[in-house]
């Protein structure tokens, strides 16, 4: 890439909801991006399928760096392992950057229930 980069705006895609965590998290270093670089860092949500919509989305941009993708396990991990027939490759289609968080999951029931353990 030239010296300049970015000398255009850069698209971050989110495959999830406006508002998810994921979408949450990938405002903050958008916006410190842009601040940084002096050029506007757009994120893009691209829902559906579980992630697949968005994360395809990346996969067919312009290897340029002008196209990041900010997924989480699912679209990487998971929908590999549950859609032989995915549209990207996470190995192939992608270099990772960096890990930009981890987030627990927690598993809860209602209260009045008789058990508190998953045994």
């Amino acid at each position: 890439m030239p010296q300049t980069y970015p000398d255009k705006p850069v698209r971050l895609i989110v495959p999830l909801s406006a508002g998810s965590a994921v979408d949450t998290l990938a405002r903050i270093p958008a916006q410190k991006l842009s601040e940084l670089w002096g050029q506007q860092v757009v994120v893009d949500n691209r829902v559906g399928a579980n992630g697949i919509i968005g994360t395809e989305a990346a996969a067919k941009a312009a290897p340029d760096g002008y196209t990041l993708l900010l997924a989480n396990d699912a679209a990487l991990a998971t929908s590999p392992a549950l859609y032989p027939k995915l549209p990207y490759d996470p190995v192939r289609d992608f270099a990772p950057i960096s890990l930009a968080a981890s987030i627990p999951v927690i598993l809860v029931a209602h209260a009045s229930q008789p058990f508190s353990t998953v045994k």
